[in-house]
């Protein structure tokens, strides 16, 4: 079959929530609403999102809102959890009835002894800690005593942070693959983390050189659907890492958001047709993570005039989603993610402006409507909203 729209690009403003969920309260988030709190600190001049219809999901202050540019709709989350691999899995049509294991009190003695073992390398930290923070607290002992910064945080993770000068790069991608080994396949942990970073005390900074080892997805996606079916997918950012590179044409991985919407522009050009998946990560792990609220705004400014910048190179049956994985509001005492709903803004020339989306029951509404316009079968979850969006 001929798609109803050929080419589908899928930005996900990664922890860009607007709204706690109702059962919020079970992961202590609530209160929780990353947009609209933010709004509520920062004057947020984003003109580009408001025309899309972004200020009839959440407050963002100033002018009354205006008659859409885009199909507006929300999403809240079925499955357990509010990390990143939940949340996109999710969107692709997987629904989890169990959340990933976390370990608050960090992991077993046994763990990091076997990992110890085989990295030939000594370990600290093993607590819930902010990356910052614990590299910080750790670095200089790192550096002096060569074991390796471990930690993880309120989401499903194994995190490792070391030196650049003092683990190179490969050996740190080895001991997250054992790491991967022992608590992925072993116990579970939704993602293993290569956390680089360089400097000297006092001015540690996080590298781009992060990596990602994350379980493979526990299901059929539509990204397995459309790569067998000989249809492109474009995955931009963190997206490969997430789906442990499966059901993926094309990997692009970004130092920052702004080289992420540099890739999805060169895309535009490049790639007639198929499915173009970008993850925008600095919301969450520059801002939202460091509870950064004039940052957080700042970087939705940035993205609002480079979305400005990308609408015109939409091609007349184009389909462009923007929306979000979860929350991480940078306004409460939590640097974790949050339990919200996201937003969820269908446009392009062929789109119905204006047209209510409602509230959709799972994220996997977007990976169903995507499988029926590019003809793949339907997914195990969601309901297509192809119908509503279309003139």
């Amino acid at each position: 079959m001929t798609p109803l729209f050929p080419r589908a690009i899928v930005i996900v403003m990664d922890s860009v929530g607007i709204g706690e969920l109702p059962d919020a309260s079970s992961y202590g988030d609530q209160g929780s609403n990353t947009l609209g709190n933010i709004a509520r600190a920062v004057p947020l001049r984003v003109p580009t999102l408001r025309s899309l219809g972004l200020d009839r999901l959440v407050a963002l202050g100033g002018a009354p809102p205006s008659p859409p540019r885009a199909a507006v709709g929300r999403m809240a989350e079925a499955s357990a959890g509010k990390d990143s691999v939940t949340g996109h899995w999710e969107m692709m049509g997987i629904v989890l009835d169990r959340a990933f294991p976390t370990f608050p009190d960090g992991f077993s003695a046994a763990i990091l002894s076997e990992f110890s073992r085989r990295t030939g390398r000594g370990v600290l930290g093993n607590k819930a800690a902010s990356g910052t923070v614990i590299i910080d607290e750790l670095g200089a002992e790192h550096m002096r005593t060569g074991a390796l910064i471990v930690y993880t945080s309120a989401d499903s993770v194994f995190q490792i942070a070391a030196h650049e000068a003092i683990v190179p790069i490969p050996e740190l991608y080895r001991a997250c693959q054992i790491a991967y080994q022992l608590v992925g396949e072993g116990l579970g942990v939704g993602r293993v983390i290569a956390r680089p970073f360089i400097g000297e005390p006092g001015s540690f900074k996080r590298t781009a050189n992060r990596h990602d080892y994350a379980l493979p997805p526990s299901g059929e996606t539509l990204l397995d659907r459309m790569t067998a079916g000989a249809q492109h997918v474009v995955a931009i950012g963190k997206i490969e890492d997430l789906f442990a590179g499966r059901g993926i044409s094309k990997a692009l991985h970004t130092a920052n958001d702004d080289q992420g919407m540099d890739f999805v522009e060169q895309q535009l050009r490049e790639v007639d047709r198929g499915l173009i998946f970008a993850n925008l990560v600095d919301f969450d792990t520059q801002y939202g993570h460091r509870n950064d609220v004039a940052g957080y705004a700042g970087n939705l400014e940035r993205f609002d005039a480079r979305l400005s910048k990308m609408l015109p190179q939409l091609r007349n049956d184009d389909l462009l989603i923007v929306t979000a994985d979860h929350g991480n509001d940078p306004t409460t005492p939590s640097t974790d993610h949050a339990r919200e709903y996201v937003p969820l803004l269908v446009t392009g020339p062929r789109i119905r402006s204006g047209a209510d989306l409602g509230t959709r029951e799972t994220f996997a509404d977007l990976g169903q409507t995507l499988s029926e316009n590019f003809g793949v079968g339907p997914l195990a979850h969601g309901t297509s909203f192809l119908g509503a969006i279309k003139e």
